[in-house]
């Protein structure tokens, strides 16, 4: 039976796309967000919204005690955590299955503990005799361990978090020099993602394909998989581009991971829906790891073989057995994905969170568009600046290709920048059109000047200075919160931002919750370029500074560390010289143009 309410601990395109299939299953839906998502579009999107306070993930979406009471006072029957914060915590997931009445949409704990640990994945995956990347199969705490490891099998390795996932908390060492500030950068980013520093440490291919295997299981010891993903256009190893299937690969090969990826899920216990990764070159392939959840790019999964996996996972998290058999799956077509963030390709695919001033989705024949965002929405520094995913299908993996260029083509965003352009870039490319790319390929082979052409500076809207015209009447839909629990009430008000403040318990000081704190804006000219004046290249916060009043510099070296939407972004020196003043520290938010430091030139 299936369950009459779903809350859905989660945020943006993800918990939008749960919630549209509880919809059509005629289940009920509770968001929970954080004081940035106020006005989220999953917030009005759902059926009911609780607020859980705080701005950060550790203060909001990975607040326990939090989502806990909101299941309490929803009367939620079952919980889909998404992807992202508590998908693969396995704590979280005991906490759900512990509530009396209460249906986790996930895999068993003990999976998650196993997959969800990438070292122990490796190692469960060396049990169900599917070969990984050599590697070290332990959490690093020293980094002569890691200096050791690639004495033997040398330069570059890849640091990894232990509980990440999608390029977070991973570092690519080229040299000795590089190890202990990437191994401390991987730890941050670790922490800061998942809430658990441990790191570990394998070899890095060269020129590999990454490739990912959809697998599902269900309580009664079925288990199957539905297909290939080649997810290696990447860039900072998070992907842009994911496709199904994976194109030039043999048969042989296909039936192999796939029949590998399965023993790696039923070796441990596995339950749901879940990603078996593998990296795939020169004709072998190599476990990598499992994603104990619904991957971003699902979606083409969907497209090949039309079955929708929500749907599926909420079946299954209620005892169900699968809808389906291997022999029953018919994959058709091909599907490619486009990830469209709020990045800006021509700045190495900085982030660029902010407002969008205008949003219009293309559409049309075999074209899909998973958002999380609509006009007016802004994108927060906070979060993951994924704005939605572009899906199209097509009977070719040629026709499919062209319609992703027509459907870029109608995509209209302004009030940040996009990687619309560089998906145009790349799809035009001929080592793609020939399916010849690899992981690396975007940073190494093309390169990031080839996306360095200045693009404009996305638009802004504001309104009229006059003044002289009488104010408008208009009809708003106004969100207010009422001990916590959002409502929605219809008014007539003035035509011109609404400021919505929240009621009953905590109001005092609502107006300014959301509130940024004072700071210095940059003066004229003060961009850097080479002048000294050390600005923020955008919205963020500063997780390291580096250097001390009065030290020497030179150019190139790190001066700052600036984490945005996840990302640590090191802002270098841009001349010589000695550092004379400094104006932030760690934990100080900052936006775009702020100037951080000053460096008088040497001589």
């Amino acid at each position: 039976m299936l369950p009459s309410k779903i809350l859905v601990a989660n945020r943006g395109e993800i918990a939008v796309r749960v919630m549209r299939t509880c919809k059509e299953l005629g289940i009920g839906t509770v968001a929970v967000y954080s004081d940035v998502d106020r006005e989220a579009y999953h917030v009005r999107y759902a059926d009911e919204a609780y607020a859980i306070g705080g701005e950060k993930p550790a203060d909001s979406y990975l607040n326990t005690p939090r989502i806990l009471e909101v299941i309490e006072r929803s009367g939620a029957q079952a919980v889909h955590p998404g992807y992202g914060f508590f998908s693969e915590n396995a704590e979280f997931a005991q906490a759900i299955i512990d509530l009396p009445g209460v249906a986790w949409i996930g895999p068993p704990p003990s999976a998650i503990t196993i997959m969800g640990d990438k070292i122990s994945s490796r190692l469960a995956a060396d049990e169900a005799g599917v070969l990984g990347v050599p590697g070290i199969n332990d959490s690093i705490t020293d980094p002569a361990v890691i200096a050791a490891f690639a004495a033997t099998h040398g330069y570059p390795v890849a640091i990894k978090a232990a509980y990440g996932g999608g390029g977070r908390g991973m570092k690519v060492v080229f040299s000795a020099d590089e190890l202990e500030p990437a191994m401390a950068a991987a730890q941050r980013e670790a922490q800061n993602y998942f809430g658990r520093p441990e790191i570990y440490v394998e070899r890095y291919l060269a020129r590999p394909r990454h490739i990912e295997i959809q697998v599902f299981c269900d309580s009664h010891g079925n288990a199957v998989w539905l297909g290939e993903r080649d997810c290696s256009t990447q860039r900072r190893h998070q992907k842009l581009i994911e496709e199904s299937p994976a194109a030039g690969i043999t048969e042989e090969t296909r039936q192999a991971m796939g029949e590998a990826a399965v023993k790696a899920a039923l070796g441990c216990g596995y339950v749901n829906a879940g990603t078996v990764e593998m990296l795939y070159e020169n004709g072998e392939f190599f476990f990598l790891e499992m994603n104990t959840r619904l991957q971003v790019e699902h979606c083409v999964t969907e497209m090949c073989v039309g079955i929708d996996l929500v749907a599926e996972q909420i079946r299954v998290a209620m005892g169900e057995p699968l809808s389906f058999t291997q022999d029953s799956i018919v994959r058709r077509g091909h599907a490619i994905q486009c990830r469209i963030n709020a990045e800006d390709p021509a700045r190495k695919f900085a982030p660029t969170p902010g407002t969008l001033t205008r949003y219009r989705a293309p559409s049309g024949y075999g074209v899909r568009v998973d958002g999380g965002y609509e006009a007016g929405d802004t994108i927060s520094q906070y979060y993951d600046n994924l704005i939605a995913k572009l899906v199209v299908w097509g009977a070719t993996r040629e026709e499919a290709r062209l319609r992703m260029i027509r459907a870029l083509a109608e995509y209209e965003i302004e009030g940040v920048h996009t990687t619309i352009p560089a998906h145009n870039l790349v799809l035009a490319t001929p080592d793609f059109i020939a399916s010849t790319h690899s992981t690396r390929w975007v940073e190494d082979e093309i390169g990031y000047d080839a996306f360095a052409v200045p693009s404009a500076a996305p638009p802004l809207s504001s309104p009229s200075a006059d003044g002289s015209d009488p104010v408008a009447l208009v009809e708003r839909t106004v969100p207010v919160e009422v001990d916590g629990k959002r409502f929605a009430v219809r008014v007539w008000l003035p035509d011109m931002p609404v400021v919505v403040a929240s009621a009953g318990a905590g109001s005092a000081g609502a107006g300014t919750a959301g509130a940024k704190r004072p700071r210095t804006r940059a003066g004229a000219g003060a961009s850097g370029g080479g002048s000294g004046t050390v600005t923020a290249p955008m919205q963020g916060t500063i997780v390291k500074v580096n250097v001390e009043i009065g030290a020497t510099v030179a150019v190139d070296d790190t001066l700052l560390v600036l984490e945005a939407m996840k990302m640590e972004n090191s802002i270098k020196a841009e001349i010589a010289g000695v550092v004379t003043e400094i104006r932030v520290k760690p934990g100080d938010t900052v936006g775009g143009g702020d100037v951080l430091m000053m460096v008088e030139a040497a001589g």
